[in-house]
Formats: structure tokens, sequence, C-alpha cells
């Protein structure tokens, strides 16, 4: 039989903690001379300044990253305020971030180079869209009050859509949401997102559309930097709400979009009205109507009190007995008026009768004056008008002869 040989045991191996494992790699940078006092260039990104006076920020360089702490001592002997997309040089200790678990740079002193690559092709995309008017408030388009449907265009698997659907259906469950997956990162965000907003002309019934993406690096949010998802944007079929990042992050989508919110909640709530907000604003709207028809009913019903006290319509026979009286009165007096009346007619009558009697050229004639006339018909008034031999005509009362003239006297002095 072969012999039977004993395995060896295998030695135990030692088992970090989280805690120790962080310890143990901070050692060994700290006994690392060359992370001890690095020269890091690069573009400054996601700047924050803490309430403390300490500054956060990321040295970028195109596909690669490093986080930055400066404390309060050494930003305030700076001579110049970094921004974001500004190049610098770094000076400072490579060490690891116990609690997370990442290593990062203690800055103690920053150089300033100029601006970026990223912020520069940034502008200058910025710039040319601009140009072409992309970014005009004329040629953005009036959100709907009431959507009946709206797309969401975003990843499906990230934080972004958890805070868009919670927030859409506390506000306004009523809409219709349609969820058109899309990558909101990497290289082909770009090109996706494009397809997506393509998409939107063969969904019927969308009256909005919302590009949304949680907050990251800013080398992730570039892809909203894209000059093919700026022209997608402005030729969307539909309105547009970006909410991308945090409330600090600006891209070019924000600016073409036709409206900009700070993150996916509020492109959400941009989106929606409050279902809540507008019952309690119809409730109100309600009341309002409800006492000022009070009011009104109120002040008709003392209009109508004020009428009815009224002696004309408490008691409309009371005043009309008098004016009743009265017209038998004028009926009972009136034929003795009228005789009067035509009494004091007749008199007058007689009188102007008389009147004219006297006047009258007959009754002149019948006291024994006479009107001598020309042959013409002319009323002599004077002998200087009368010719000796002359012919004439003289009326009596009773009567008329034609005569000629013998002989003319002067009037007696």
């Amino acid at each position: 039989m072969p012999a039977v040989t004993k395995e060896e045991p295998r030695p135990r191996r030692f088992v970090f903690t989280v805690r120790q494992l962080n310890q143990y790699l901070r050692t060994l940078f700290s006994q690392d001379r060359t992370l001890q006092d690095v020269l890091v260039r690069g573009e400054i990104g996601d700047l924050t300044r803490h309430g403390s006076g300490h500054w956060y920020f990321t040295l970028k360089e195109q596909a690669s990253q490093l986080r930055c702490v400066m404390f309060r001592e050494e930003a305030e002997s700076l001579d110049f305020e970094p921004t974001d997309g500004m190049a610098v040089t770094a000076r400072g200790t490579v060490t690891i971030y116990e609690p997370r678990g990442v290593y990062q740079l203690v800055v103690r002193g920053l150089e300033r180079h100029g601006v970026g690559d990223l912020y520069l092709a940034f502008e200058r995309l910025r710039n040319k869209l601009a140009a072409e008017g992309l970014f005009d408030e004329g040629r953005k388009r009036p959100l709907p009050a009431f959507p009946r449907r709206i797309a969401l265009i975003t990843s499906a698997h990230g934080a972004a859509v958890h805070d868009l659907l919670t927030t859409l259906r506390h506000r306004w469950p009523v809409a219709d949401i349609v969820l058109i997956p899309t990558p909101v990162s990497g290289p082909t965000a770009p090109p996706g997102i494009v397809r997506s907003l393509h998409q939107l002309r063969a969904v019927e019934g969308v009256e909005l559309a919302i590009v949304a993406r949680g907050g990251g690096p800013m080398e992730e949010l570039a892809v909203f930097n894209s000059e093919e998802v700026a022209r997608a944007i402005a030729e969307a079929p539909v309105p547009v709400i970006t909410g991308i990042g945090h409330e600090t992050d600006f891209t070019i989508a924000d600016f073409v979009a036709d409206r900009r919110a700070p993150t996916p909640t509020g492109a959400a709530a941009a989106a929606t009205p409050d279902w809540r907000e507008l019952l309690r604003q119809a409730q109100a709207t309600r009341r309002l109507i409800a006492r000022r028809l009070e009011r009104l009913v109120e002040r008709c019903r003392r209009e109508l009190a004020l009428l009815r006290a009224r002696p004309v319509l408490r008691m409309p026979r009371l005043l009309l007995a008098p004016r009743r009286q009265h017209l038998d009165d004028l009926l009972h007096a009136l034929p003795q008026l009228l005789t009067r009346s035509l009494a004091e007619l007749r008199l007058r009558l007689e009188r102007a009768a008389e009147r004219l009697q006297a006047l009258s050229p007959q009754a002149v004639l019948a006291r024994g004056y006479a009107i001598t006339r020309l042959p013409d018909g002319t009323v002599v008034r004077s002998a200087a008008q009368l010719a000796v031999g002359g012919a004439a005509q003289v009326t009596f009362h009773r009567g008329s002869a034609d005569v000629r003239v013998a002989a003319l006297h002067e009037p007696e002095s």
C-alpha cells in the first residue's frame, strides 16, 4: 500500500477591518516622500466653499480626476478667486480620507494658469449657439398648464427617475408618464439622448418632455454640453424641461431648453401643477363666491324691505283715494266751469265787437262825415291833391257822388 502523507496546515491570514485597511494605506502614503509634496496640474471643477471656510474641488484632466481639499488657512492666503474651469497647478500632500476611504490631495498652494480646455470648449459652443439664437427667450415655448402625458428622458435605473416619478405622482397623478430609457453618462449618452428626443415624434399624445440626470462630477454632466444634444432639444416637437445635476450645475442643454430646473425633482415640479394647491385654490374661490353671493342676497333683501316699507307699495289705495276724490270734484265742477268760461268768452266777444264798431268807417260816415277819392281810388287827405275842374268821388254813409272841383280854399290858420 502506498504511504499516506499528511497535508500540512495552511497559515491563517490576517483579516483587516475597513478602518484598519484605511489606516494602513494612510501610513503607506505618509511614508512615501514623493506623495508628501507633489505638484498636480489640472482644471478646477465642482468647486464648493464650505461654511467653515474650507474649499472642496476636483482637479480634472479629460477622463481623470482627483479630489482635493484646501483648508481655510491656506484658502485665505490666495491672491485670486478660484472658479470652475480654471487651469491651476496645486501643491500639496496625497493622503487617505479614512471616513470615506478615498484618497485626496490636501492642497497647500495654488497657482493659476488661465482657463482650462473643458471650460474653453464649453464657452466656444455656448457662444456659437447663442449667436444662432438657440438661447433666445423668444423661441422658448410655454409649458402646458395641465399636461396629460409627459415623457421622461433619463436612465431607467438612476435616482433621477425615482425622484421624477415620486414628485409627478404626488403633484399631478392624473398625468400619463412615458419613460424613454436613455443613457445619461458615458460616450453613448449624447447619441442616446438625441435618439430619445427624436422618438418623441412617435409617442402619441406627449405634451411635454423632461430630460434629467442626478448629480455627479462635471465630466459626467459634460454629455449635456454636446452640440448634437443641444440641437435635438431645440428641434424637439414638444417643450423640454431640463433637470440636470445640482442647483449650481449649468450645461448647454439648460440654455437651450424651454425651461431649466435646478434638479430632477425641480423639473417635475416645474412640469406639473400641484393638485392639492389647485384644490385649495378652488375651495378658496368657492368660499369667496359664496361670501359675495351672500352679501348680494343680503343687499337685495334690504333693498326689497325698504321698498316694501314705502307707503306706495304698503298701502297703495290710501295714496290713490285723495286723487280719486279730487277727480270726482273736478268732474262735478266741470259743467259750471264750462258755463262760466263760455259766459266770460261771450262778454269779451261783445266788448270786442263794440270796439270794432266804434272804429268802423261806416260809423264815422253815419255821423255826417264823407270820404273823397281821386279817380284812381286814392283817398284825398289834403286839398292840394285836387285840381280846379278835376273829378273826384265822394262816399257818404249811404251812397256816393261824382263831383268836379269848382274852387280850392287854403286852410285857415
